[in-house]
């Protein structure tokens, strides 16, 4: 009777979830993003809908960072366990040993442009030749683009004098006329344009054409660790890449909040980008060939590389549920 009685109770304590403590609660995702960068609207939209939460994540902003070169340093040093940022610094720090991540998910295509002061002369980047054109960092998708649209051009890579500047120092340089031009991601070329400091010389889906920009990257060890957060961090990516494009002005008014720019501003910069979480292996495979030429990358195997470096499993798995 005893025994019957001790059964009883014990199964009552664990319909009660009290048999046992409970386990540990996982550690929180640590994620980072680049400052004001409407490319990442998914992120934001994530979660500010609380659509992490919505597949049992917590997660925690660990960082916002000036410049993807940064936010890789961050990864390096065993900072973030994912993040937003720009494929073609992802890929340098990865190529070079410098960081151990892998791309799950694309984020936008396009989205940069070349915006020179609202009175310059210049038709085309011949108009900039020798004057100062300020990039946010090298290896940097936009380092990319202005090199890749001065090659275009026919003009030696130094055909202008490139120099580092974060995108929120960049227009009021551009105002002062510190610099002639500057390359950056959106919304700073909207904002140039909607404080009437500049104009749009190139967009850079006229240097290339779909380029794909940033992407979404998990450290392999986190990958390893975490697979199926991994994946539920995937399934919220997409939720909220679908939900820009099934309900614009929620998503512009939530990149109004975290740009802390303004409505008109963030909605040029919005129609300006190509929101999209396909991984694009043939743009890779250009940003690999084009960073080696270079020099800013070494790579015997370019294909085994771009092979790993982009897991494109974890997202066909997520998709085809």
């Amino acid at each position: 009777m005893k025994r019957h009685l001790l059964l009883l109770a014990l199964s009552a304590l664990l319909i009660l979830g009290l048999a046992a403590p409970a386990p540990a609660g996982r550690p929180p995702i640590r994620i980072g993003y680049l400052q004001a960068d409407i490319h990442q609207l998914a992120c934001w939209v994530a979660l500010d809908k609380g659509f992490y939460q919505a597949e049992g994540l917590k997660v925690q902003v660990a960082g916002i960072f000036r410049a993807g070169p940064e936010e890789m340093s961050a990864f390096a040093a065993g900072d973030l366990d994912m993040g937003y940022v720009g494929e073609a610094p992802a890929t340098t720090a990865v190529a070079n040993g410098a960081a151990r991540v892998q791309v799950v998910a694309q984020v936008n295509t396009e989205g940069s442009a070349i915006v020179v002061q609202k009175a310059s002369a210049a038709a085309g980047l011949a108009g900039l030749k020798g004057q100062r054109v300020a990039i946010p960092g090298h290896s940097t998708v936009q380092d990319f683009l202005l090199k890749k649209a001065l090659s275009q051009a026919g003009l030696p890579l130094d055909a202008v004098q490139a120099l580092v500047l974060k995108p929120p120092e960049m227009i009021g340089a551009l105002r002062e006329r510190q610099i002639a031009a500057f390359i950056a991601w959106q919304p700073y070329p909207a904002k140039a344009q909607t404080m009437g400091v500049g104009r749009v010389l190139m967009a850079s889906g006229q240097i290339w054409r779909d380029h794909p920009c940033c992407v979404l990257v998990a450290d392999e060890r986190f990958l390893a660790a975490r697979p199926d957060d991994v994946r539920a961090m995937l399934r919220a990516h997409v939720r909220a890449t679908r939900f820009i494009a099934e309900h614009p002005h929620e998503a512009l008014a939530i990149g109004v909040r975290y740009t802390g720019m303004d409505r008109a501003t963030v909605r040029l910069a919005m129609a300006g980008v190509k929101y999209t979480f396909q991984i694009s292996v043939a743009g890779e495979r250009e940003y690999v060939a084009f960073l080696t030429k270079l020099g800013y990358i070494k790579l015997g195997d370019v294909q085994g590389f771009v092979d790993r470096f982009l897991n494109r499993r974890l997202l066909e798995e997520v998709l085809k549920r």
